[in-house]
């Protein structure tokens, strides 16, 4: 069995377990399977947490109160090595569950609610050494009416999994098929930031890569998108005006990039820094302020095209980097609003 093969069989277990969340389970598995050292990059406000006990208490801990009938929905799970030779294996789908209690200061709803999650899962030796994770804790405060500050430009709702209903069951069909994806993918990139410099949006071909019938998965706070128009319009236009380095800096990033099947993802740590030069994005004003930003990314390629892509933005790690307290902000939100427990009656 190969690497990325091996590294997914031994994910499966705890994934299971947090189907239902059975959080004795839960929590021994954690204990198995990561290096007693391993750190968890957690977006905010949880940050760096070391070690399967602190991840557990910090972060799932907490969410299981607000949501006691938790279960976790992956969608995509990949693995390759990236072009450094790691071992990643990169999980996309939702933790759902009846919000009940408070969780971060967002006030429950008393309704099913999801939260998307990209996590990415370094291994060495079949041990979890590294998780970069993004869980879209924006998208909660919008479910709950609580999101603070500027409203999307894109559309807010259940992100899909694939359209070609195989985020779970990939493989190279052919060999170097992930990685001609993944070339494809780089190629792409590359493309986008020739955007302003190199000159107009012609400069980056962007029918030369994305499907006419393309869906852009944003973060809650940014949204999604449909077509290149919907991309340009909802997405890139009020990024590329505000930041017009994007790209240009590579300082004190990094990404680790790999393709499996006709799926490629991307995870780092921060992985793109810029300045806010202009307005016109999130609504922020102009700071003239540099911000990294983290992002966990997944495409898939259609036929040579690019169909789908799911993209995670720690859009409130941006805003701290600004100044800007989202969940102060929430706490004065929350003054108009319930953030008692909720026990809906049978």
């Amino acid at each position: 069995m190969a690497n990325g093969a091996h590294n997914k069989a031994i994910l499966e277990p705890l994934f299971r377990a947090m189907q239902d969340f059975e959080a004795p389970q839960v929590q021994s598995l954690l204990k198995e399977l990561m290096a007693h050292d391993a750190v968890a990059h957690m977006c905010l406000p949880f940050n760096d947490v070391t070690g399967p006990t602190a991840l557990y208490e910090t972060c799932y801990q907490p969410l299981l109160r607000a949501m006691p009938d938790l279960e976790r929905r992956d969608f995509i799970m990949m693995s390759s090595p990236s072009s450094e030779g790691q071992e990643w294996v990169g999980c996309a789908g939702h933790y759902v569950g009846t919000f009940v209690a408070p969780w971060l200061d967002i006030p429950p709803t008393g309704h099913m609610t999801h939260i998307r999650l990209h996590e990415f899962y370094r291994f060495e030796k079949g041990k979890i050494v590294e998780i970069q994770a993004i869980w879209d804790i924006p998208e909660v405060m919008l479910q709950a009416r609580a999101w603070p500050l500027a409203p999307s430009l894109g559309w807010e709702g259940f992100i899909p999994s694939p359209a070609s209903q195989d985020g779970l069951r990939i493989e190279d069909k052919f060999e170097g098929q992930g990685q001609a994806n993944a070339d494809l993918v780089i190629d792409m990139l590359q493309h986008l930031i020739r955007h302003p410099a190199e000159g107009g949006p012609e400069v980056m071909q962007l029918e030369r890569f994305w499907h006419p019938r393309m869906n852009w998965y944003g973060p809650g706070g940014i949204g999604t998108a449909r077509g290149i128009a919907g991309f340009r319009n909802w997405h890139q236009i009020p990024f590329l005006k505000a930041m017009p380095d994007r790209g240009q800096q590579t300082q004190g990033v990094a990404s680790h990039l790999f393709g499996e099947g006709q799926y490629v993802a991307v995870t780092g740590w921060p992985n793109m820094r810029q300045t806010l030069t202009r307005d016109g994005w999130l609504g922020i004003a102009p700071a003239g302020q540099e911000v990294s930003l983290r992002s966990l990314d997944f495409w898939r390629v259609e036929r040579g095209l690019i169909r789908e892509n799911w993209v995670l933005i720690d859009l409130l790690d941006v805003y701290r980097q600004l100044g800007i307290d989202v969940f102060a902000r929430l706490r004065e939100f929350n003054k108009a609003h319930s953030v008692t427990h909720i026990t809906p009656s049978v």
